[in-house]
């Protein structure tokens, strides 16, 4: 795996992933917040885009592929299967950033996504905040590392490995990378 694909620790409970992806922007805009695109890579459901305007999350990470997949780990076998997260927009600048909290579990994070045009790519970078377990940050890694990975795949027209097969993988390679971390 290349190194610069890492997501990194950027401060206390913040961490960011940066993808050069297949543009062009307005492409990459559709797939962050139309439902049906999203929901090809991340998780579907509705956005209104304003300021204050709700964002539903339904995951099923089991269904973005059409290759078999393995079991859920452990740490996730008493989660649904279809996992539901809202939010509330509090940025929006389209076609360049979108910002927006994350609750469900407990939890109450926040993600923005930043697009800046590279010639014909689209840089994206994707920053997730006020993540206050180091549990959290683990799972949060591995979890966007496999979508980034996806989307990638999406827009460059090819169908993406299993979810969960490869989650496991990245879920070891960042327990090991933040271990050496601490």
């Amino acid at each position: 795996m290349d190194e610069n694909e890492y997501g990194e620790r950027i401060g206390p409970g913040t961490i960011r992933f940066r993808r050069l992806l297949p543009g062009p922007i307005e492409r990459v805009w559709d797939y962050l917040t139309k439902p049906d695109l999203r929901g090809q890579w991340l998780a579907s459901g509705k956005t209104e885009l304003l300021i204050g305007g709700r964002i539903e999350l339904h995951f099923h990470n089991s269904k973005l592929s059409r290759q078999p997949d393995v079991e859920p780990p452990d740490k996730y076998k008493d989660e649904p299967e279809q996992a539901i997260f809202t939010g509330v927009v509090t940025r929006c600048e389209p076609p360049y950033l979108l910002a927006h909290t994350w609750t469900g579990d407990g939890e109450n994070t926040e993600v923005c996504y930043e697009l800046a045009e590279r010639g014909d790519r689209v840089l994206l970078t994707l920053t997730h905040m006020k993540l206050d377990t180091s549990e959290l940050e683990l799972g949060v890694l591995g979890g966007w590392h496999r979508h980034l990975e996806i989307l990638a795949d999406r827009l460059a027209g090819r169908e993406p490995e299993a979810f969960w097969r490869r989650y496991r993988v990245l879920d070891a390679a960042y327990e090991r990378r933040l271990a050496a971390q601490d």
